[in-house]
């Protein structure tokens, strides 16, 4: 565990893209042949990467959340549908769900005492927090924060229903094969490559526009300028 006055080790995203996408692919494409573990073995060696690679960073980070939990779910549910060899339309129902769930919990969020957009684009790692407040108590601004704050949430919901919908797309495009086959691990492997471009880049360029929004509208309402909202470096504990 990290000392008192040190922040969290930032998770490293080469390992994260190699352990959750290169290596996973690899394995159902190329040793999911007969020959080699055949269909069914191929898929679950596949599975050990992000799985061994999420208990990993929790051991190495001391750190999960909600967000951590439905990714390790997931992962757990595609072996568990492979393995009972359901219709490729569960595949595309589970892919979509995921972000949705996320989406769902963020809008749920927003009344409650900690709203998820605080941990995707407020947390104290990214924005100075305590000066930001600080700022708009000054300023009296609070109530224009809490809209600022609404409208972020909008955003970010949207970014994972893009990602739910576009999920569902590929999964239904891709998943032709029967499970349990060789030809349905090498349509997952595609999916799994494809979903990088495909999925992540755009729900990712809306999250950032979200973000964006959220700090030009911190820099109106606290009359802060960039470096004094975003961190430079973690903050430290």
């Amino acid at each position: 565990m990290p000392p008192p006055d040190q922040a969290p080790q930032r998770e490293n995203l080469l390992l994260n893209l190699v352990c959750n996408l290169a290596l996973p692919a690899l394995v159902l494409s190329r040793l999911s042949k007969p020959e080699y573990l055949g269909p069914v073995w191929g898929l679950v060696f596949a599975l050990i990467f992000p799985l061994g690679y999420g208990i990993w960073d929790f051991v190495q980070r001391r750190q999960t959340n909600f967000i951590s939990v439905i990714g390790f779910t997931s992962v757990l549910l595609t072996g568990g549908l492979g393995l009972m060899k359901v219709d490729g339309i569960w595949f595309a129902v589970k892919e979509a769900a995921v972000p949705a769930i996320i989406g769902g919990a963020v809008l749920v969020s927003m009344k409650s005492r900690r709203p998820l957009v605080r941990q995707f684009l407020l947390n104290d790692q990214l924005i100075d927090m305590p000066r930001v407040q600080d700022a708009l108590n000054e300023r009296g601004n609070e109530q224009a924060f809490q809209r600022l704050i609404a409208n972020a949430t909008y955003w970010l919901a949207a970014s994972f229903l893009l990602s739910a919908i576009l999920n569902f797309i590929l999964a239904r495009y891709l998943l032709k094969s029967p499970t349990g086959t060789v030809e349905f691990n090498a349509e997952l492997a595609r999916m799994t490559l494809l979903s990088w471009p495909v999925i992540v880049v755009p729900s990712t360029g809306m999250m950032m526009f979200a973000l964006w929004r959220l700090i030009r509208g911190l820099r109106q309402l606290t009359g802060l300028d960039f470096d004094q909202i975003v961190r430079a470096e973690p903050a430290k504990k």
